[in-house]
């Protein structure tokens, strides 16, 4: 009853089709399996799927531009948010490729098989994004869980070239992470409350230039 609970919060608040709602428990019931015997997500979040992990994820597509072709999420892991955004822009016809950055075999193997199981416009690259060979071509960046904000930009700053918007999840901590950074950084950028919970922030940069010190 509490997992239906959420489902039918989700597809209250998402406005999303039947069809979107029967991909995403396809996703969390492959999700849960993988789950068993590597951490894709952390066991107190098991329940609470829809809400913490779902939704959190899905609430991204508002700050995609509907005429953008191609997005990025570094560090996928268990697909958040990349492999929920797919579902998303198929949802809403969007013609949006997102490419899934995952170091680990195994988690990328995961990650093939729900882009597969729900036929969805993604692709997975097995690498790490700290190799000096690594770059970034996509028009919107993402990420989630990943690193600290600091780290984020000097990466972007260095690998890609091309990018239009980058999206970051800042948690408890976010504002003290961007008040550092800007030590570094001109950032212009817009935040936005999540949905999930009024400790996280979502940040919307669309201009970066590091500082001369």
């Amino acid at each position: 009853m509490v997992v239906q609970s959420q489902i039918d919060a989700f597809s209250r608040l998402t406005r999303v089709s039947r069809e979107t709602i029967s991909s995403l428990a396809k996703y969390e019931k492959i999700l849960k399996s993988y789950n068993k015997n590597l951490n894709l997500i952390g066991k107190s979040t098991l329940n609470d799927i829809w809400h913490r992990h779902f939704l959190d994820s899905f609430q991204l597509i508002d700050f995609i531009d509907k005429n953008y072709k191609t997005a990025v999420d570094i560090g996928s892991g268990a697909g958040f948010p990349g492999l929920v955004v797919a579902i998303a822009a198929k949802d809403r016809n969007y013609a949006l490729k997102v490419d899934l950055i995952e170091k680990s075999p195994k988690k990328a193997k995961f990650l093939k098989e729900i882009i597969s199981e729900l036929q969805l416009n993604a692709s997975v690259v097995v690498e790490d994004v700290f190799t000096k060979s690594f770059q970034l071509s996509e028009e919107v960046i993402m990420a989630r869980a990943f690193k600290p904000i600091k780290i984020i930009l000097e990466l972007i700053h260095n690998r890609a070239r091309n990018w239009k918007k980058i999206i970051i999840f800042l948690g408890k901590n976010g504002k003290s992470e961007l008040l550092q950074a800007s030590k570094n950084w001109d950032i212009e950028y817009k935040q936005t409350m999540s949905i999930t919970s009024k400790d996280s922030l979502i940040i919307e940069v669309n201009s970066l230039k590091k500082k001369r010190n």
